[in-house]
């Protein structure tokens, strides 16, 4: 059919193939991999340029995010987020990951730190949303009570980290919120949505003693960024806010809400200029429909509403549908 330029924008992933991935994402979500190797993420709506999505359906087909935001502007990403215009920036990063084995433990700089030493990058705050988790399936968020930056430091030195590393038991349909400042790591055998800041920027504290001369250690900028006040937290709890509908984290740099449609059942909404929404359907098939659009949103598959869009209806299929909704407050 034929869009109007304003329509939701489905994007071609762009797959990562880091030491610590596998096949999950076509065994457990379905998705079709190339026929050999390990997958660790695929990145859904990516504006970053270490791998920047590129739309493809309708008007924009073919043209990357960075080069949307350039085009369309507040139009596209909104009025609440023209700070991330002035740095040329897209202010979120949608991924899935996929991890087979341990991912190093690690943590991410804030904004103040990120600007100072990154050059142009962003912090990196992050949200996990977990869709599948092996039986006794774990993550690493914060440090154990009575971890001192030095006990953490010599630790470092001896090998001996783990002992100061709080574990956290996950299954499907758990979150884990993840500030700038955490220490942390998905643990082998889960597979998780993840909302993040538009930032690629990592510090390793500790990699299983993994020799590989491409993962280096960031000893130094881990040391200046990690907040040892985060002692042993626990998973985000999700509030309800209506039948059917979530809010399952909150801050600063985006909302994440979790919606279930019985088949037939629409939740209505409006793009009125303030935010760009992006939408993820993880369970089931949905429709996005609009004056002038319909859009087919399947397992698991994320879109981007433009911030100027108007108003739209979410339409669960048969079987009904369990969605992510993605914004900025």
């Amino acid at each position: 059919m034929q869009f109007s330029k304003s329509y939701p924008i489905l994007f071609q992933p762009i797959l990562k193939d880091y030491v610590w991935g596998g096949r999950s994402l076509e065994t457990v979500l379905n998705r079709v991999l190339p026929s050999q190797g390990v997958v660790a993420e695929s990145w859904e709506i990516s504006g970053h340029e270490n791998g920047a999505t590129v739309a493809n359906n309708g008007f924009y087909a073919g043209k990357s995010l960075p080069t949307l935001v350039a085009e369309l502007g507040v139009d596209l990403v909104g009025s609440r987020n023209q700070w991330a215009l002035e740095r040329g920036k897209f202010p979120l990063l949608i991924k899935l990951l996929d991890a087979q084995k341990n991912l190093s433990v690690q943590v991410h700089p804030d904004d103040a730190y990120a600007q100072a030493n990154e050059g142009n990058e962003l912090g990196k705050t992050e949200a996990w949303v977990v869709l599948h988790a092996e039986p006794g399936a774990e993550v690493i968020l914060g440090v154990k009570e009575g971890t001192t930056p030095e006990l953490f430091a010599q630790a470092i030195e001896a090998g001996d980290l783990e002992k100061h590393l709080h574990h956290v038991p996950v299954k499907a349909g758990d979150v884990v919120f993840v500030p700038a400042g955490s220490v942390h790591a998905i643990l082998g055998g889960v597979v998780i949505a993840e909302i993040q800041q538009n930032s690629d920027t990592t510090y390793r504290v500790y990699d299983w003693h993994r020799q590989d001369p491409e993962r280096p250690l960031h000893i130094e900028s881990s040391l200046a960024v990690i907040d040892f006040e985060q002692v042993e937290p626990a998973l985000a709890e999700a509030e309800v806010v209506a039948e059917g509908r979530e809010e399952l984290c909150r801050c600063d740099y985006f909302v994440i809400e979790r919606i279930t449609l019985a088949e037939g059942e629409k939740f209505e909404g409006n793009c009125s200029g303030e935010s760009m929404e992006i939408w993820g359907c993880i369970e089931g098939v949905t429709a996005v429909i609009g004056a002038d659009f319909v859009v087919s949103l399947q397992e698991v598959r994320f879109s981007l509403l433009p911030a100027s869009m108007g108003e739209f209806e979410v339409v669960a299929g048969g079987g009904g549908a369990t969605l992510l909704r993605i914004y900025t407050a």
